[in-house]
């Protein structure tokens, strides 16, 4: 598990030193790299400074406390840090606001280390996962910014209904292979979505009209077949 962490860099803000270093000592030994801090005005500076993949977050905290460290991270620093509360435990409020504010999860003391690993190694895939970069699609001086529905032609964006949208990114997935229209149909629209044959039609003019006639070819008695263009 740790594997995969291996240079994530995690904060851990605790006010109580034994348990602080308990934490790091552990985290450290499963290869994750660790900076401390104790009190909420500290932690702040940390993480306005330092490059920080993590942070374990005390709830209870001296000088600035931990749910309105968890604020200012969340409204002024970085919207996307990852973010787990450290809670004493039966602290539900404490927890409901956390999670309101903001935490990705949180974990109740006192806990096994096997615990906070789990939901750390959690959170960081989903991180992970959502720092992913978005798919993207071309064809010559088209593109396609799947993730964001956005389309380039050039250097200029094209404003596209939604079903041209998907019109056009089927094609694009299939550049150079003749698609009939009932297979278009179903792929872009769906089998139990009723529409007639020559709707594609009209879609594939409308594509033509904004991009260029020659992308996308009829192929007589077939379909259609967009062109790879280089």
């Amino acid at each position: 598990m740790a594997e995969k962490l291996r240079k994530s860099r995690i904060l851990i803000v605790e006010d109580d030193k034994e348990l602080s270093k308990i934490m790091q000592l552990e985290l450290e030994h499963e290869n994750f790299e660790t900076q401390t801090a104790e009190d909420g005005r500290e932690a702040l500076e940390i993480i306005n400074t330092a490059a920080i993949d993590l942070v374990l977050l005390d709830v209870m905290l001296p000088k600035v406390s931990g749910l309105e460290v968890l604020r200012k991270i969340r409204n002024e620093i970085n919207e996307d840090l990852p973010v787990i509360l450290v809670t004493a435990r039966g602290e539900t409020i404490d927890k409901v606001d956390g999670l309101n504010s903001g935490a990705d999860d949180y974990i109740s003391k006192p806990f096994k280390i096997e615990e906070l690993l789990a939901r750390m190694n959690a959170v960081l895939r989903r991180a992970n996962k959502s720092k992913t970069k978005p798919q993207i699609l071309k064809n010559g001086t088209i593109q396609m910014i799947c993730d964001e529905m956005k389309v380039f032609f050039g250097e200029n964006q094209i404003e596209l209904s939604k079903n041209e949208y998907l019109l056009l990114k089927y094609f694009m997935e299939n550049p150079g292979k003749i698609l009939s229209r009932d297979e278009i149909i179903k792929c872009v629209w769906g089998e139990d979505y009723y529409i007639e044959e020559n709707s594609v039609d009209v879609y594939v003019r409308h594509l033509r009209s904004k991009f260029c006639d020659s992308l996308i070819k009829t192929v007589r008695g077939m379909g259609y077949i967009m062109q790879e263009i280089e």
